[in-house]
């Protein structure tokens, strides 16, 4: 059974920092590419990172996360993170890990990141 469990959100005031996780199982996960997306209230769900499953482990970064978040993957642990830092207000979202390769498309259920004074 193919499980992706998000956690590490919460409330955070402006300039702060969260490191958010993504523990899988169920599939060999050091062979798929691991992103990050996010829903806003009101907006759609929009791509935040990505890491590949290559031995460089490549990142890529939408340009308004750039220099603020960081992904990175433990393949011994079956876990990608996303390190947040110098939050905004706008970064308030569900923030949802995903698993791509191929035609398997995997989902989390998502973890809640508000970011308020």
């Amino acid at each position: 059974q193919v499980q992706l469990v998000e956690s590490g959100g919460g409330l955070v005031q402006p300039g702060g920092s969260l490191r958010l996780s993504c523990a899988a199982s169920g599939f060999a996960f050091s062979d798929y590419t691991m992103r990050w997306y996010r829903q806003g209230p009101g907006k759609e769900r929009e791509w935040v990172a990505s890491i590949t499953s290559t031995y460089t482990m490549d990142a890529y970064y939408a340009d308004s996360m750039k220099g603020r978040f960081t992904i990175s993957r433990d393949n011994a642990k079956d876990t990608v993170y996303l390190q947040l830092t110098n939050l905004k207000p706008e970064d308030t979202a569900v923030y949802y890990c995903n698993a791509r390769r191929q035609s398997d498309d995997y989902w989390g259920q998502g973890t809640q990141v508000t970011v308020s004074s």
